[in-house]
């Protein structure tokens, strides 16, 4: 078979050749056009604004801190405000050799190992084009030397921002707290979003408890920089929005002059308004200046404060837990008497001793000689002990448990900030729990004048005082009085929750056992009665002494033998004026003995000051 030889189309294939070759020089037009088209509109229509994005230029997105609320006494008063200071920070991407920049700084002012160690450990939660704090409260010396050099260090700039002061220093420290470094414990309980690129959070008191009312919510900036990281124009902005003011319910004149009456005693006072729960002074002794911790407290200072033995950041008045003493018997009296296991008028001798029955121990009364025939009235005014014995073991430690339960006794209170303690309140049922043995009627006894195993913090003793001027009324204890909106200027009154009163069988009561509480003060053989002649209203009281070292059978309380961490706690709590009570107190110093020599004319001084102040001689 003889094979075809195909012949080809020269001109198709040329044809086809010459539209392809077409087709692909059309579509490289098309592209270089585009191209240079592009880089027309990039080189030259487009050039002013992308020659700011340049290499040499970077944009960055900032975030802006809102301005914290500040915090106000009930008078307008300035408590807690904000501060221009300027702050050394830096951009870790942006620094070449961070070591060696952190060297040459501390060569030009005063970075300590403190500020390297806080930066370091900032520096790990961070990313690399976050902004970090070295150094915060700048003199004015040293931003102008890091000025001068300043085209030295690439991504090292100094900024102003607000920060926190407390104008009236250690004043009302253990109330307002005080703001601090925020550390990574806290940054894993707060939402990141709204600390990052922060410094600084509220550590303890109302700075900590009110926080989030506070700090507002932070703003955010993308910006264009050059090359030294100088702002050259803001491109997006949105803005912060600051924190609330807080009006607090506490009296700066009276939180000082409470301050003030108390010296350089170690102790705590916590002063109410009955009618409204507000809390009108609250001292802890010793104090401390929290302006030391705003912009991080060094090692040296912190050993100082920690080491003066009297552990100034104890908050004494919500913290602290002391044997109320003779502060219990009006409730003690009170209970006995709803329960109806003593009269008003019943007369209880006191030879200067109790005993149980076939028990050979005797429960001494303060008193070596006794007080002889006793009734409520004299038993309060006097402070017998051997009364109160007998009723505590008519009572018995159910009752006594139940009933003091109802004052808010053995629980925390709820006050609206930190750090606040239960107390104890002892019963059969804890005892079993926690010690494992039975209750013994001996600790009825003692239980009855407020030692043994009965803790109380000065908190819970005057919110109890409170309740009894207002005779049975409880109102909780709260020290924000109201907020301001900084947006709308709206403020919000704080309401707090309703307690449930006290309930005793006669209202006749309540008049009796205050009747008792005026005779301290008020009556010729009161513990109180050298405050009485001068006071210009009425004041109805209660003394107390609470042991701290136990005395044996037989021997006698001498307080000059004693070193002053052992002698008594020294008390007292009252309120004013007895017909319409505007002011309930509750005061502790620690190892000062005799309540009605020590504790007792500091409530007056107290008293006057708040009392002569607002009412005059409208007060009665």
């Amino acid at each position: 078979m003889m094979s075809r030889t195909l012949i080809k189309d020269l001109y198709k294939e040329a044809r086809i050749f010459n539209i392809r070759a077409i087709i692909a020089a059309l579509v490289a037009v098309i592209l270089v056009s585009l191209l240079w088209g592009r880089l027309f509109q990039l080189q030259i229509t487009e050039h002013a604004h992308f020659d700011t994005l340049s290499n040499n230029n970077r944009v960055r997105l900032m975030s802006t801190e809102p301005n914290r609320g500040l915090i106000y006494d009930r008078n307008g008063m300035v408590l807690a405000e904000n501060r221009p200071t300027f702050s050394l920070d830096i951009i870790p991407e942006e620094v070449g050799q961070l070591d060696q920049t952190l060297e040459e700084l501390k060569s030009l002012i005063t970075i300590s190992d403190n500020d390297i160690r806080s930066f370091n450990k900032t520096l790990k939660r961070r990313k690399p084009f976050q902004s970090v704090s070295l150094r915060s409260n700048l003199s004015e010396k040293e931003v102008a030397v890091l000025a001068v050099n300043r085209y030295r260090f690439p991504g090292v700039d100094f900024k102003t921002k607000l920060t926190r002061y407390y104008p009236m220093g250690s004043s009302a420290v253990h109330v307002l707290g005080y703001v601090g470094r925020i550390d990574e414990d806290e940054l894993q309980n707060v939402d990141a979003s709204q600390y990052n690129g922060s410094s600084s959070i509220g550590k303890i008191g109302i700075e900590s408890y009110y926080e989030k009312e506070l700090r507002g919510q932070r703003g955010y900036q993308k910006v264009e920089v050059n090359v030294q990281g100088r702002v050259l124009r803001v491109l997006e902005e949105t803005p912060p929005i600051a924190g609330k003011d807080l009006i607090l319910s506490i009296d700066a004149g009276l939180q000082s002059t409470a301050e003030y009456a108390m010296g350089n005693n170690s102790g705590a006072m916590v002063a109410i308004e009955p009618e409204t729960g507000e809390v009108l002074a609250m001292v802890s002794m010793p104090l401390y200046d929290p302006n030391l911790f705003v912009h991080g407290i060094s090692n040296k200072a912190y050993k100082i404060l920690q080491n003066t033995g009297r552990r100034p950041q104890f908050n004494r008045a919500l913290s602290g837990q002391y044997p109320p003493g003779s502060i219990m018997k009006p409730f003690i009296g009170l209970g006995g008497l709803d329960a109806s296991v003593v009269g008003v008028n019943e007369e209880i001798f006191c030879e200067g001793y109790f005993m149980l029955p076939n028990e050979e121990r005797r429960y001494r009364d303060w008193k070596r000689t006794g007080h002889l025939d006793t009734t409520m009235k004299k038993a309060l005014a006097e402070s017998c002990d051997v009364y109160f014995y007998q009723l505590a073991y008519l009572m018995g430690i159910d009752r006594i448990s139940s009933f003091l339960n109802q004052f808010g006794f053995g629980k925390r209170m709820g006050i609206d900030t930190t750090s606040e303690q239960s107390g104890l309140l002892p019963s059969r049922e804890w005892k079993q729990k926690t010690k494992k043995t039975i209750w013994y009627p001996g600790e009825t006894l003692i239980t009855g004048i407020g030692q043994g195993y009965m803790l109380a913090t000065p908190l819970q003793m005057a919110a109890a005082t409170a309740t009894l001027a207002m005779r049975g009324q409880r109102k909780q204890p709260h020290l924000l009085k109201s907020s301001r909106d900084n947006q709308t200027g709206e403020t919000v009154a704080y309401q707090p929750p309703e307690l449930k009163p006290v309930t005793i069988k006669s209202n006749r009561h309540w008049s009796n056992i205050i009747a008792g509480m005026k005779e301290v003060v008020h009556g010729s053989h009161g513990t109180a009665r050298a405050l009485g002649h001068s006071l210009t209203y009425q004041m109805a009281g209660k003394t107390g002494t609470a042991q701290v070292y136990g005395i044996a059978q037989g021997e006698v309380y001498d307080e000059e033998g004693l070193a002053l961490k052992l002698r008594d706690h020294a008390l007292f709590s009252a309120f004013a004026p007895i017909r319409k009570p505007r002011i309930a107190a509750a005061i502790i110093i620690e190892n000062g003995g005799s309540g009605g020599h020590v504790a007792a004319p500091i409530a007056k001084q107290v008293f006057d000051h708040y009392i002569h102040k607002n009412y005059g001689n409208h007060a009665r």
